[in-house]
């Protein structure tokens, strides 16, 4: 086992960006919109310009979450795991509790509103999550150790806003 490392990391939730309402097709078919292609790109990029490079992305398998991964962070490894698509916060916490404690920048990609009442819980705050939207956290903790409560809001963006 590796040493564990110490100072803060960064936990990004981002929730996926627009999807298609299809009639027929199942929620975790529904694609992207070009709206929400558009936004995935852009969240990936108001990222980088952060100065935040991620790691390492968890994923729901879900048609408009791997998209939104894909364009957002492309080369950056995914970790699809099924327990994200309409998992509570709770669960959500425990899945980023499992994360690889060497991972210094971990990005969240879900779905609300297990992904907006996680950051809420992690931060305390009382914000809206839009699809596309993503809150920046840094974690004091190692992953095995977050707690509701245990970040700090760093940033919010919202793909609406200018």
């Amino acid at each position: 086992m590796g040493v564990e490392m110490t100072g803060p990391r960064t936990l990004i939730v981002l929730r996926h960006a627009k999807a298609a309402q299809d009639a027929g097709v199942p929620d975790r078919e529904r694609p992207l919109t070009e709206r929400g292609e558009r936004d995935a790109v852009r969240a990936g990029a108001e990222i980088r310009a952060l100065g935040l490079e991620p790691d390492l992305v968890i994923c729901s398998p879900s048609r408009r979450t791997t998209r939104t991964a894909e364009l957002a962070f492309p080369g950056v490894e995914v970790d699809y795991q099924r327990d994200v698509y309409g998992a509570w916060p709770e669960e959500l916490l425990e899945i980023v509790r499992r994360a690889d404690p060497e991972r210094r920048t971990v990005v969240l990609c879900g779905h609300n509103p297990g992904a907006l009442d996680l950051a809420m819980q992690l931060t305390g705050g009382d914000f809206g999550f839009r699809p596309g939207a993503f809150a920046v956290m840094e974690v004091e903790s190692a992953w095995a150790e977050l707690w509701p409560g245990g970040g700090r809001l760093v940033t919010l963006w919202d793909p609406k806003e200018p």
